[in-house]
């Protein structure tokens, strides 16, 4: 090590030993193992705040007679969704028990699209009838743009 480096581990040791030393062990327990930074601990009263990086679980965990104990905090976030789904699910049976009645949907409200009825997708193919007429709608097209190339040809060719 260079002098250098060793000047700033020496600052950084006169600087967190009296922070050391101020802390007691029995107003505050150290922090249970991180488990090689998977979890991330938040100082709280009590306790601390564990945050799961990899799940991203909440726990509440203080230190009880036999050690730590981690009680995992409710997730609102899972309960809201569950909700949002059960409540466009009943959304869409209303609103087809409305249109299977006859009756108008209130105002503001569509009507739900066929993709999210069923979760399949279908895709409508045009008949033969109407292949053949899209065929013969493009033979004219063709034929009228050919023959607009040959009238602008002849209009050149007569002017010079």
């Amino acid at each position: 090590m260079s002098g250098k480096t060793i000047a700033i581990a020496i600052v950084a040791l006169c600087v967190a030993a009296p922070a050391a030393t101020q802390r007691s062990l029995a107003d505050e327990a150290p922090p249970p193992d991180t488990a090689d930074g998977r979890y991330v601990f938040a100082k709280e009263a009590g306790g601390y705040i564990r945050l799961d990086t990899q799940t991203g679980a909440v726990s509440l965990c203080s230190q009880r007679a036999v050690g730590w104990a981690c009680e995992t905090a409710p997730d609102d976030r899972a309960v809201l969704e569950n909700e949002i789904a059960r409540l466009r699910a009943e959304n869409a049976a209303l609103k087809k028990d409305l249109i299977a009645r006859g009756l108008p949907l209130p105002p503001g409200a569509m009507a739900e699209a066929p993709a999210a009825q069923n979760s399949q997708l279908t895709v409508q193919l045009p008949s033969d009838a109407e292949l053949d007429r899209i065929a013969a709608f493009m033979g004219r097209v063709w034929h009228r743009f050919v023959d607009a190339i040959e009238r602008a040809q002849r209009q050149i060719l007569n002017k010079s």
